[in-house]
């Protein structure tokens, strides 16, 4: 029977979308962060503008975000052993991820503070850095790693005159060979019964020869973590034996040797982290192993810590560059959004949120840029004291900033931001490990009464540093002189005493180093806002309790 109609469907538009932000894309990363300009240009690295403005317009294009959101949803794989059971130990990319690393590596986001060392190289460095890992941080630890190696190398000439222009290279490669200009760098330490107590390590390394500094050693041992497995060489611990000198030592371990032939580095497992997705966390195993000995046997962690004080500067890079995303997004979102029959960010209560956060990021970042400039060959002696106890004490408490900032900034955008269509629920996972990598809590707390009690003229630099603020406001003054008598105290505490007050000293520290840096380099809004939400006497738990008074308005206009 054939049927006949008049009747045309009429739907009702459901899927007109009304009162969601536009897509945050197609922005330059650089241009917008005002506050970053500002440091850079504070800090004697004007000369880098123009390609910062590249590098920004690059992180901030919808194909660089679309890439980061690829990396960090197709993770790397791992490949024990090829089709023909021949071990391989080779870990997958997805290509956004090669994509993203390389752009990092030809902008010297690695070591082009050491290829053209002048004032405000590390500033520069930094700042690229930070653009690269605001958009996708997982690439970041081997690109830290690269930067950081470098010094550490240079305590052995042999070793570092191969391997130095490796890592100076703005050239990438995923590939593993012994022929290629280039060089990407990773480091592991840690071990399963030791962890953060790197002595306790059981990894041995036998002589092949005479033994000594810069030769060739066999390693047998099991690493715990290993980030980065595809990189061409790591810096690594173990107990040293033979003629050439005893204890923990330092080696350089290259994945493929001279001749061609691939080096015993047999990849367990993939660690299944928390956070950190596109980048590879790997379980390794030796089994004699090549390495070469860097450094002087039984000198291992003094070698080694040369690395480790640049990759800590780069948590501190990196928990402000996560800080600086979480900010954007939820600006971006709260000025696009409209509820109660106004924009979210003319909102009290809101606007009160954002520009707690946005006080949080700009403390941040700006005493981030203060450290990189310390880095610089031209510090002075008073400077490489202030760094030495300065970094420690940030990493300490802006990495433990990092994820309370993220999931705030989350919150600010409501269930889309507890998605993983939007970016911060990524961020919110990320900025952990920036407080766990490269030392804990009580780790960077210890280290910061070890610099006090063995360099004492780094508690005089720092002290210097942040009295260049004293008579700006009452409530500063009053936060510096409690810090000294803190200082005196803990000076006097037998150890377990010093232990049990180290986080709350460390805490004042360095909110006296960023109210201090807010003080001298930032609008008088900021610093004022800044210091009674976090020095007042009514200062609160949450984000969002600003004082009274405080130019909600003019805090945010600077993001």
């Amino acid at each position: 029977m054939t049927q006949s109609t008049t009747v045309h469907p009429q739907p009702h538009l459901t899927h007109e979308v009304l009162n969601q932000s536009q897509p945050r894309v197609d922005v330059n990363e650089y241009e917008l962060n005002t506050v970053l300009q500002e440091a850079v240009s504070r800090h004697d690295a004007g000369w880098a503008d123009a390609e910062l403005r590249e590098i920004g317009a690059l992180v901030g294009s919808e194909q660089f975000q679309h890439d980061a959101k690829l990396a960090n949803t197709i993770t790397p794989t791992l490949h024990t052993f090829d089709r023909w059971g021949r071990r391989i130990d080779e870990v997958e990319y997805h290509p956004s991820y090669h994509r993203i690393i390389s752009a990092a590596i030809s902008h010297g986001a690695h070591t082009r503070c050491w290829a053209d060392p002048q004032p405000g190289s590390h500033v520069a460095r930094a700042a690229a850095f930070m653009l690269f890992g605001q958009i996708e941080p997982g690439h970041a630890c081997p690109v830290s790693m690269t930067h950081a190696v470098i010094p550490s190398l240079e305590l052995q000439p042999d070793v570092a005159a191969l391997w130095v222009p490796k890592a100076l290279s703005s050239e990438y490669s995923p590939e593993l060979s012994a022929d290629k200009p280039s060089a990407i760098f990773g480091m592991s330490m840690t071990e399963k019964q030791g962890g953060s107590d790197v002595r306790a390590n059981t990894t041995v390394a036998r002589p092949a020869g005479a033994g000594g500094p810069g030769t060739e050693y066999l390693l047998t041992g099991h690493k715990w973590f290993c980030s980065a497995p595809m990189s061409d060489a790591f810096l690594v611990l173990a107990q040293a034996e033979g003629p050439g000198g005893e204890g923990l030592s330092c080696f350089l371990l290259p994945r493929v040797l001279p001749d061609g032939t691939h080096n015993v580095f047999r990849i367990q497992r993939l660690k299944d982290k928390l956070g950190n997705k596109s980048n590879a966390s790997s379980e390794i195993e030796l089994d004699g192993t090549v390495a070469y000995m860097v450094g002087e046997p039984g000198r291992g962690v003094r070698t080694i810590i040369e690395m480790v004080a640049q990759t800590r500067l780069d948590c501190v890079l990196g928990s402000a560059a996560g800080m600086r995303q979480s900010v954007a997004e939820a600006v971006w979102h709260a000025r696009h959004r409209n509820a109660f029959g106004a924009r979210l960010v003319d909102q009290p209560a809101m606007t009160a949120v954002l520009a707690d956060l946005a006080l949080e990021s700009e403390a941040a970042t700006v005493t981030a840029m203060r450290l990189a400039r310390a880095h610089d060959e031209d510090a002075d002696d008073s400077e490489r004291a202030f760094r030495r106890l300065a970094t420690a004490v940030a990493k300490y408490w802006i990495c433990k900033r990092g994820p309370h900032h993220a999931y705030e900034s989350l919150e600010c955008l409501g269930g889309n931001g507890y998605t993983e269509d939007f970016p911060l629920a990524m961020r919110y996972r990320e900025q952990p490990v920036m407080a766990v990598w490269e030392g804990s809590g009580n780790v960077i707390a210890l280290d910061v009464l070890r610099a006090m009690t063995r360099e004492p003229e780094s508690v005089a630099a720092f002290d210097a540093e942040v009295s260049k603020a004293r008579g700006s406001h009452p409530v500063l003054d009053a936060h510096l002189d409690r810090l000294r008598v803190d200082l005196g105290e803990l000076a006097r505490l037998d150890a377990a005493g010093a232990q049990r007050r180290a986080r709350s000293v460390v805490e004042g520290m360095a909110l006296a180093l960023e109210a201090s840096l807010l003080v001298q380099y930032s609008p008088t809004p900021v610093a004022e806002a800044f210091v009674g939400a976090r020095l007042g006497a009514d200062r609160g738990f949450e984000y969002g309790t600003l004082p009274g008074g405080a130019d909600l308005g003019a805090i945010l206009d600077r993001h």
